[in-house]
């Protein structure tokens, strides 16, 4: 345990946690910093992938119960489900059966009108969602899956047409007692085919027993969270007429009537597996809170373990090191950054259910950008983690290392990164992102330590890329698919720049809101080395193109050198702003053994 004089002064302390959780610590994270930082949730040595699996499902029971409040209100609130994921890395296993359940089973349910009694019977099931298939992934608005009115009974027979069209990785095995599912499928009413609903399907018993037509194949183990991924088809499930999610996007009345208020099949499916978009605010979520995690827990090692001074006989803490501090400072700098743009996209999805189509799906790009960008950089922080640790760093008891291989799933999840940004890049690339124009005060003129000439070069690399994804749009190629092909690096680039910039726009607010001058210093140095970061790595490009001069560019390093002599002594408060539970620091073994 740490001593009390150790501890950053209160104010300071104040000043990083308002930053970083707003006012919503104590109302909305610490019932999950209690929760996961509790004796149930420690880790456990020696346990089989069925035990750890096991282990989760019965977690997932204590998550259920500390619900607070309705279950509808709940899963529809971005903040708090998202918090939820914050926090929930302690057992990655247990942490994607979670957001499985609440988000996109229970979500989806909520989002489709099903609350009170129509919701009651299925929050005692564990929930899953099934709507990637092993023919389709990331073009799942193509699956075969079919879901076919019965004009006889008044219901559906759910069927899984060929091979490909099996549901592919849901948690669908008799692991946890009696599941329940939404299926994605084609509706098909005298064979015309309607586009692809969910389907409220049962999937087993209490035993775990599955119900009579559904065949379930479990997978190979991963490299990822240990869970139960599955393959799952369907041989003439019968399904009553109310298992059919419906609202304004499609309805089916009992005659076999259907109608629209949205004419493409796209966008009905789109609207269908809207909880997607939620999703990604969990899985932005969970990746920042493993990353504060092993964050602080590599700086503290870093401060208790000592080894050999460059220069004397004496010894020194690893943290003085600049090879050691240089990097973990960086990867503090960025997950302040990406954690405040996290804040204000959930606020903003908040307020998009008011707004028009238009904001709603800029809003949802934005989700998107920050989803690929925080994950990638968690991958990042959570790699210079584990190597900054050493060999403890290699024990799943540390954290870091089953941390970071539980990251890759966030990667894939909720729609691969990379296909995801290529997508927003091509979006942007087409003038759907608002520039900041170029400032009018000349490069010579301004210092590479003002904040605000900081975050104009951010402003820059992104105004450079978009120009250039531009100019190939235009560029003659011999088919689309080679126009594509020039266009998807530079706009790749593009989407890196655009979230870079908001990302630092967000730290100078949360600076300019501290309540006090060393709290403000710090978030302002933070800021300096990420935006200083992402100028070095473009640094030709900027000088290029006159936005800075040549003594500029070869003043980086002293700059940044300057900025991390600065935070070194800070680098505890720093990561005791993240509020990392200290009864999981204390059962770490590794810091503690």
């Amino acid at each position: 345990m740490r001593d009390n004089a150790s501890r950053p002064p209160l104010p300071l302390l104040a000043d990083l946690t308002h930053a970083l959780y707003g006012g919503r610590l104590a109302e909305t994270h610490d019932r999950w910093r209690g929760l996961f930082g509790s004796a149930p949730f420690s880790f456990r040595e020696g346990l089989t992938r069925e035990e750890r699996i096991a282990l989760s499902y019965e977690r997932l029971g204590l998550v259920r119960a500390a619900v607070p409040g309705r279950m509808e209100r709940f899963v529809a609130d971005a903040a708090e489900l998202s918090a939820l994921h914050e926090w929930a890395g302690v057992d990655p296993g247990m942490a994607t059966v979670s957001s499985i359940h609440f988000n996109l089973f229970l979500g989806s349910l909520v989002d489709h009108g099903r609350t009170g009694d129509d919701l009651a019977g299925f929050t005692d099931r564990i929930g899953t969602f099934l709507c990637t298939e092993l023919g389709h992934g990331n073009d799942a608005a193509r699956c075969e899956t079919t879901a076919t009115f019965d004009r006889e009974s008044g219901g559906f027979v759910l069927d899984t047409p060929t091979p490909g069209a099996a549901k592919f990785m849901p948690n669908t095995s008799s692991a946890g007692g009696a599941k329940a599912a939404v299926v994605a499928a084609r509706l098909l009413v005298d064979g015309t085919d309607h586009g692809i609903f969910l389907f409220l399907t049962p999937l087993s018993d209490a035993d775990g027993v599955h119900l009579r037509g559904i065949e379930v194949r479990e997978l190979a183990e991963t490299a990822s969270a240990p869970v139960d991924h599955c393959v799952t088809t369907f041989r003439g499930v019968r399904l009553p007429y109310e298992a059919m999610l419906q609202g304004d996007h499609g309805r089916l009345t009992r005659e076999g009537e259907f109608s629209s208020a949205v004419g493409s099949p796209r966008r009905r499916y789109l609207h269908s597996i809207g909880r997607v978009t939620m999703g990604k605010l969990c899985m932005s979520g969970y990746s920042l809170g493993a990353t504060r995690h092993a964050l602080a827990v590599t700086m503290r090692l870093s401060h208790d373990r000592i080894t050999s001074s460059m220069t004397t006989r004496a010894t020194q803490p690893l943290i003085e090191h600049r090879s050691h501090h240089a990097p973990l400072l960086e990867a503090v700098a960025t997950t302040y950054a990406a954690t405040l743009l996290h804040r204000s996209v959930v606020t903003r999805w908040t307020r998009a259910a008011d707004g028009t189509d238009e904001d709603r799906a800029a809003c949802e790009r934005d989700i998107a950008v920050a989803k690929t960008w925080i994950t990638w950089e968690a991958r990042r922080t959570m790699t210079a983690c584990r190597e900054r640790s050493g060999a403890r760093g290699l024990f799943l008891g540390h954290g870091i290392a089953m941390q970071l291989a539980a990251n890759e799933g966030t990667i894939t999840a909720e729609g691969d990164n990379q296909v995801v940004a290529a997508k927003a890049g091509g979006e942007m690339a087409l003038g759907a992102i608002a520039l900041k124009p170029p400032s009018e005060i000349l490069p010579g003129e301004r210092l590479l330590t003002d904040p605000q000439f900081q975050l104009d070069l951010l402003a820059d690399v992104e105004r450079i890329w978009h120009d250039r994804a531009s100019e190939e749009r235009h560029q003659p190629a011999p088919s689309a698919s080679a126009r594509w092909n020039n266009i998807v690096g530079p706009a790749l680039t593009l989407v890196d720049a655009h979230v870079r910039r908001r990302a630092g726009e967000e730290m100078l607010t949360a600076a300019a809101r501290a309540g006090s001058d060393q709290g403000r210093r710090l978030l302002l140095d933070l800021f300096g080395l990420f935006a200083l970061r992402q100028v070095a790595a473009h640094s030709g490009d900027l000088l290029a193109e006159g936005r800075m001069t040549a003594d500029q560019v070869r003043n980086l390093y002293k700059v940044t050198g300057k900025l991390l002599d600065a935070l070194v002594p800070h680098s505890l408060s720093l990561v005791e702003g993240f509020a990392v539970p200290e009864a999981l620091l204390e059962s770490n073994s590794m810091l503690n053994p």
